[in-house]
């Protein structure tokens, strides 16, 4: 196919996309949403659940965040493989499938008897679970052009801010009546309440733009996304942000409700209140980005993370604030992540509408892994105290201002 065509496809496939949305409208964006809130509701509704986990498995701090290495490692890396089919065979068919295997994982995971158990289908479930995100962003490149989709991400980030915020307050709520195994019950119906919400819509990815290529092919093309700059830029500063998310889901359950004894029917308030956060950032964000665009906004969140994050350090290392003195400096840095998420994955998936399936599993890919080794370091750090979590916040904070200002022109 010439490069006309493929530009005349293009443009074809992102009218299609766009009657699509008008004629599916909120269930279609609905649908989108929650396909992409599969890691927030497979990981933060089990947060409050974690320490009576390892009471129950008889584990240590690290023993049970172990489950959550396994999560977010195999999350990121089974990203790789369902990007490249969906690019050759649709969207919809590889995100079906991954769902059947979250719902194994679920099932699994609620019959565990011990940690090794417990990781090993937290594994199968993240890597059933990575298919319905990768795939949703990819959805929404196959509509929308840069800055538009950028907005859209926004919009969505505001209907799928629900998960994040009711997912640890359904997390204790079932904790005050049932045990911990009966988390993984409710998030398998998740999975099939998004299995029929998938069903109903159509294919977004117009037939023409299907890779037809081979394995070979597909690593190359992966090659091709890791010796760009800009595309590196936007990857790395979203995963040092992601980062500094995943050292807060780690730390937090046991700096709450060990460290400050927060109870855990209430850790989810907490939660939820950074999520409320989020939410108004993102509004901004959907609002300002048509006007000043991806790039800028992307560089004054960059900025301001890390200016909260150095705060939340402070706060950690000194003890100033008490609770709330780590409940503010989390509010900020992780309000502000909105002006990240969309920005950084509207911007990495711009150039690349040839292979948007391709290059978003990298960039989640690249988010998760950087997650899976940053959760793994609090968990070692522990000590005791809120330091090592807010100290490592700080740094990938930090390093994502870095990342920002040097690759990103």
């Amino acid at each position: 196919m010439g490069i006309s065509a493929v530009s005349g496809a293009v443009d074809a496939g992102r009218r299609r996309g766009a009657g699509l949305l008008t004629q599916r409208g909120v269930g279609f964006v609905a649908m989108l949403a929650m396909l992409m809130s599969f890691g927030s509701m497979s990981v933060d509704m089990y947060l409050p659940a974690m320490p009576q986990i390892a009471r129950d498995l008889g584990v240590t701090q690290a023993g049970v965040e172990s489950s959550l290495t396994a999560f977010f490692l195999a999350f990121g890396l089974c990203q790789l493989f369902w990007g490249p089919l969906g690019d050759r065979f649709g969207r919809r068919g590889p995100i079906l499938v991954g769902i059947l295997l979250y719902l194994a994982g679920s099932a699994g995971c609620a019959a565990a008897q011990d940690i090794t158990t417990l990781s090993l289908c937290r594994a199968i479930q993240a890597a059933g679970a990575g298919a319905a995100p990768v795939l949703a962003r990819a959805m929404v490149r196959d509509v929308f052009d840069r800055d538009r989709a950028a907005s859209v991400f926004s919009m969505m980030m505001l209907v799928m801010g629900v998960a994040p915020m009711a997912a640890p307050l359904l997390g204790g709520q079932v904790l005050a009546y049932l045990d911990w195994r009966a988390i993984f019950w409710v998030q398998a119906g998740f999975g099939l309440v998004a299995m029929v919400g998938l069903i109903s819509q159509h294919e977004t990815l117009n037939p023409a733009l299907r890779a037809r290529s081979n394995g070979l092919a597909q690593l190359r093309s992966y090659g091709q996304l890791m010796i760009s700059g800009r595309f590196l830029g936007y990857a790395l500063t979203s995963a040092m942000i992601y980062g500094g998310m995943f050292a807060y889901i780690a730390g937090t359950p046991f700096v709450y409700i060990d460290y400050f004894q927060v109870p855990a029917r209430l850790y989810g308030l907490l939660f939820g209140l950074n999520i409320v956060g989020m939410i108004i950032v993102n509004m901004i964000n959907s609002r300002l980005v048509l006007r000043l665009g991806t790039d800028r906004l992307l560089a004054w969140g960059s900025a301001c993370i890390a200016l909260f994050g150095i705060g939340l350090a402070i706060a950690g290392h000194t003890g100033a604030g008490g609770l709330w003195g780590i409940v503010a400096g989390l509010f900020l840095f992780m309000a502000f992540t909105g002006l990240i998420g969309a920005n950084a994955t509207a911007g990495a998936l711009a150039s690349y509408p040839h292979m948007a399936g391709t290059a978003s599993a990298l960039m989640g890919s690249t988010q998760f892994v950087t997650g899976a080794v940053v959760g793994t370091l609090v968990g070692w750090l522990a000590d005791g105290t809120p330091w090592p979590m807010a100290a490592i916040i700080g740094g990938v904070g930090v390093l994502g201002f870095v990342f920002n200002r040097l690759l990103i022109r």
